[in-house]
């Protein structure tokens, strides 16, 4: 496709893999070349890590597009794209890099594609500075539908740091257009719900100990409202590797989720605060009693 070659600095805003993941979909959406430099330039390693090469192979592979200077440790780019076709293709950072954020440069994308879509992700379905899948399925999913569009994620294999070997399966029909939606009003909160796994070694007691520590949090600050934190053990031949966490959900009047999440850290997989983080988080983003004036992002 023809155009004017669009020019991106990566440093910009905090220089992560974000501007890079946006600048590429709405390129191959588009159908303008796209240069970006200065790539994750406000991180301690500047560079495409892993899990950005792979997602920027897969959307070149999407649209039979030319992808120069991309190499692991590259600080430029440049994509020029075609059109966007569909089919089956698979995106492998062979690291614990998240699938999440495969999915995100790639969903936009595949919505407008010439045919159906079947995306096979790999790496790291639970991983730290990005969404967990738990998110994307609760409420990434949910939202994002309300648009007039259908996408099925199947989870074939979960994956932790710092291994990876996690596998999602996202199965895609294009549309022609998305719809306007109208979420401005909060509303008020109905419900509260989650999910506290461990996978691996740990034992369910440590999931039964964070849901419960979890429900006293909530607890402490609203006392009549349905809350349902469940505890859950990863089946062994669905889950690579050990990790544990937490994801909490609040459901508001108008369709509203918002939600917090915590992972426990490598150097101490059980940690004693790892539930009230992710209600802390929950609780920044829905701005509940308590909480401070700023919000924390959803994980």
């Amino acid at each position: 496709m023809a155009g004017l070659q669009v020019e991106v600095d990566g440093s910009i805003m905090e220089g992560g893999g974000q501007i890079l993941r946006v600048s590429t979909a709405l390129s191959c959406l588009l159908g303008l070349p796209l240069r970006v430099q200065k790539i994750r330039a406000g991180r301690s390693t500047p560079g495409l890590r892993p899990q950005h090469l792979s997602g920027l192979e897969m959307i070149r592979d999407l649209c039979d597009g030319q992808l120069e200077r991309a190499e692991i440790g590259s600080t430029e780019i440049t994509f020029t794209p075609e059109k966007i076709k569909g089919g089956i293709h698979t995106a492998d950072t062979k690291t614990a890099g998240s699938v999440c954020l495969l999915m995100q440069v790639s969903m936009p994308c595949v919505l407008f594609a010439a045919s159906s879509s079947e995306l096979h992700l790999k790496g790291g379905t639970n991983a730290e500075m990005a969404p967990q899948i738990d998110y994307t399925l609760m409420v990434f999913k949910p939202i994002v539908e309300k648009f007039g569009f259908k996408f099925n994620c199947d989870i074939k294999t979960r994956g932790y740091y710092p291994k990876g070997g996690g596998e999602v399966i996202v199965r895609v029909s294009p549309v022609k257009q998305l719809n306007p939606i109208n979420l401005t009003d909060r509303g008020y909160v109905t419900k509260i719900y989650g999910r506290a796994f461990v996978a691996g070694v740990l034992p369910f007691k440590v999931a039964k100990d964070m849901a419960a520590a979890a429900v006293r949090c909530i607890r402490k600050e609203i006392r009549d409202l349905y809350v349902n934190i469940q505890p859950v053990q990863e089946p062994k031949d669905q889950a690579f590797g050990n990790g544990n966490g937490i994801i909490i959900i609040a459901e508001t009047s108008t369709g509203c989720l918002f939600a917090g999440s915590s992972l426990g850290k490598r150097e101490s997989l059980v940690s004693p605060k790892l539930e009230c983080n992710g209600m802390t988080s929950a609780r920044h983003n829905l701005r509940l009693p308590g909480s401070r004036d700023s919000c924390a992002s959803a994980s």
